[in-house]
């Protein structure tokens, strides 16, 4: 459980500037990095998030211009063209409200700042936000997340894309963490694969750091990984591997084996990698001992929560988990209004 206390409210948006009426989101006004030159200058690419949120989503890893570009998809496929009808019908263009994001059930956190970017791309006017726990914390059912004050209307007609890349986002970490907590110790670290949601590989990978879990390459191009349909392409193992080394002799090769007597002539040509498909933690034992050391050992296949633990404790390196983001449940993360009496302070 986060302990995070006495968070300061940050503004977002036009500080300092009268948006009322504005047809537009408020972006990033004259304060943005994309103003001038800098780490977040106009060189580096052109924003339209806060600079404090664009260095934020930086600074763990995430690309601003591709969370902002994913926040303009969310937003445009919800409204499709059109407007949010029933907020604008049943609520005042003036009307500001407070709401707090708050988890439902116990869990760990991903994907806050995130939210925030889609919030600023609907935004009209500056939004306040009140930040109680950070990506990567444990939380409780019950336990407020984030606090935001805004125009009612731009609230609600980011609710649903905030939540829906929020509650995945933090179903990845809290699967995640599941699994980091049942290797503590061993030495083994889990790591995910390229399952991923189109368009999503890079939050959903950053969601698996945030539950404790390592990632494997991020796309086709930043290592190789031999696996069986490469070995009948190239007419064998070690064939293939030398045509990789070969073509790309600085990038870092993994190649997948299925049997034990695999292993030394993949050894013999210098991987850096083996994965180990689908076997059990006797041969796995088996191969750790044969490998002594001089290759890194991947487990893949036939994994679960119930086994991880006997697979780790044969010194393999890594358990590759592709279920960690094709197929873990969401947290279960609401938005709840604050009655309008409360609606004065911010606790």
């Amino acid at each position: 459980m986060s302990t995070h206390d006495d968070r300061p409210v940050h503004q977002i948006g036009r500080a300092g500037e009268e948006t009322a009426g504005a047809e537009a989101p408020a972006g990033c006004g004259e304060a943005c990095g994309c103003a001038a030159e800098g780490e977040f200058g106009a060189d580096a690419f052109e924003c339209g998030l806060d600079p404090d949120l664009a260095g934020l989503l930086a600074e763990a890893g995430l690309d601003p211009l591709q969370i902002e570009d994913l926040a303009h998809l969310a937003i445009e496929e919800d409204l499709d063209g059109g407007v949010d009808v029933t907020s604008v019908a049943t609520i005042p263009e003036d009307a500001v409200a407070t709401g707090d994001f708050t988890a439902r059930e116990a869990g760990t956190v991903a994907g806050l700042r995130v939210a925030e970017a889609i919030l600023s791309v609907v935004c009209t006017d500056v939004f306040e936000v009140e930040r109680h726990v950070e990506d990567g914390d444990r939380v409780t059912a019950g336990q407020k997340l984030l606090t935001v004050r805004t125009r009612t209307r731009d609230l609600l007609t980011a609710e649903r894309s905030m939540l829906n890349l929020l509650c995945r986002l933090s179903g990845i970490a809290t699967a995640t963490r599941a699994w980091a907590d049942a290797l503590e110790g061993t030495g083994a670290a889990v790591r995910d694969t390229r399952k991923t949601t189109v368009g999503l590989r890079a939050l959903e990978k950053y969601a698996v750091r945030c539950g404790g879990g390592v990632n494997h390459r991020m796309s086709l191009s930043d290592a190789a990984l031999v696996k069986d349909n490469h070995v009948v392409a190239a007419g064998g193992v070690a064939e293939a591997f030398r045509a990789v080394r070969r073509e790309f002799p600085d990038l870092p090769i993994e190649v997948e084996v299925d049997r034990i007597d695999q292993i030394p002539p993949v050894l013999a040509e210098g991987a850096d990698v083996i994965m180990l498909d689908n076997f059990t933690p006797e041969e796995t034992r088996e191969a750790v001992a044969l490998v002594a050391g001089r290759a890194v050992l991947e487990s893949s296949g036939r994994l679960t929560l119930a086994n991880a633990r006997a697979y780790a404790e044969t010194g393999v390196d890594y358990l590759a988990v592709g279920a960690l983001t094709h197929s873990s449940p969401i947290l279960d993360i609401g938005l709840d209004l604050r009655e309008e009496t409360e609606q004065g302070g911010r606790g």
